[in-house]
């Protein structure tokens, strides 16, 4: 029968132990080893205190900015909900507007909210390239926001006569978390910016797609029609 080898870890603690000379002697170098690198650990152990320091107080600085645009920018978007466009860009004298607050409260979620209203006010007044560069600085978890904010960047492309980018925004507004109520009327205005492009097949295909899964949509009978024509006119 083979032996069966003996452990030797318990043996050297028991020596350990036995010896206590030994083990002041690894106390006296650990300590030594420290007393040596005292800086180096002590401004490791600095660079770390402030660095918590900054994130914290980075996150909370932005959290009262933000608090703060939020209540200014409340009168700025009762002025564009009453179509008040001049006092919502640059306020009343008293309230700031979207321009100030995306100026002076740049990274917080008020001021990204801003730029939404600021891209859909350029594009109703005709300014096509301030509407796609607020837009474009526009980011939502909610879907249904940001879904809009993709087409409404597409229009912008569309007037701009960029309709490669028009395109692929409206491409994502439809993608981003497809709905029934919203998809067909994205998926319209692909289709009007694939006929615009010359790509005839590719708006039959969108409006083949609002007639096959939107026939409850409102878009449904236009969608028909404009297929029709346009496979009329790649028959010719």
């Amino acid at each position: 029968m083979a032996k069966k080898q003996t452990k030797k870890a318990p043996e050297v603690e028991y020596e350990l132990l036995e010896k206590p000379e030994e083990i002041a002697g690894r106390l006296e170098r650990g300590e030594a080893f420290v007393k040596k690198n005292s800086k180096i650990f002590g401004g490791i152990l600095i660079a770390g205190i402030l660095i918590i320091a900054g994130v914290l107080y980075f996150q909370i600085d932005r959290q009262n900015k933000n608090k703060k645009a939020q209540a200014e920018m409340f009168q700025a978007v009762y002025y564009f909900e009453q179509d008040s466009i001049d006092f919502a860009l640059n306020g009343d004298g008293s309230n700031p507007g979207f321009l100030r607050i995306v100026d002076q409260y740049k990274g917080t979620e008020a001021a990204n909210l801003a730029h939404f209203y600021l891209g859909s006010i350029y594009l109703s007044e005709g300014q096509f390239q301030r509407a796609v560069d607020h837009l474009k600085k526009f980011s939502a978890k909610d879907y249904f926001v940001q879904a809009r904010a993709f087409a409404l960047l597409g229009d912008a492309y569309m007037e701009l006569g960029n309709t490669k980018d028009a395109i692929a925004a409206y491409k994502r507004a439809i993608d981003h978390k497809e709905n029934k109520h919203f998809a067909p009327r994205y998926l319209n205005k692909l289709a009007i910016a694939y006929e615009e492009s010359g790509d005839i097949a590719n708006a039959i295909k969108t409006y083949q797609t609002i007639e096959d899964k939107y026939f409850e949509s409102f878009e449904f009978t236009n969608a028909r029609k404009h297929r029709a024509r346009l496979e009329g006119l790649a028959s010719k």
